[in-house]
């Protein structure tokens, strides 16, 4: 199996885990003499065999991730961490620069005026590069994940 294969069967497990719960839940409780529209006893069976199924994929996807190594020595795990905080940084400066560039209005020279403080055209450029950088990652990742076989 693919790895990326084993991605998409760990977001079809989580989602039917999920599932699962909300279907618990809904059979909880119930009014005196009346029945669960499921039984607790099986749906808690079948979430406990899909978690024991997610934990095996995760652990597999893992060992896989930190063994496969991309293009440029680095590990698909050390590729998702620096992909993860591109993205954050990348959110961060766009908030930034979103921010510092709205317009007010002033109707009257007594309004307050406001000003930047940051240099909005440099840290749009910055953003724009985090952009190119997170997509350019992301494409190696993906890549990888379809020419790796899963770690057992």
């Amino acid at each position: 199996m693919k790895l990326a294969e084993a991605l998409i069967l760990r977001a079809d497990c989580q989602r039917k885990i999920y599932q699962i719960k909300d279907r618990l839940i809904r059979s909880a409780k119930v009014q005196e003499g009346e029945e669960p529209p499921e039984q607790p006893e099986v749906l808690l069976e079948e979430l406990n065999s899909l978690i024991d199924q997610l934990t095996d994929l995760v652990g597999k996807i893992n060992r896989t991730n930190s063994s496969t190594m991309l293009n440029n020595n680095l590990s698909i795990s050390d590729a998702l961490a620096q992909r993860d905080t591109m993205q954050l940084k990348r959110n961060a400066y766009d908030a930034l620069v979103e921010t510092a560039a709205s317009r007010q209005d002033r109707y009257g020279r007594a309004e307050i005026k406001y000003i930047s403080t940051v240099n909005v055209a440099q840290l749009q450029t910055e953003v724009d590069r985090l952009a190119r950088d997170y997509r350019l990652l992301d494409t190696k990742i993906q890549q990888a994940n379809w020419n790796t076989e899963l770690v057992e």
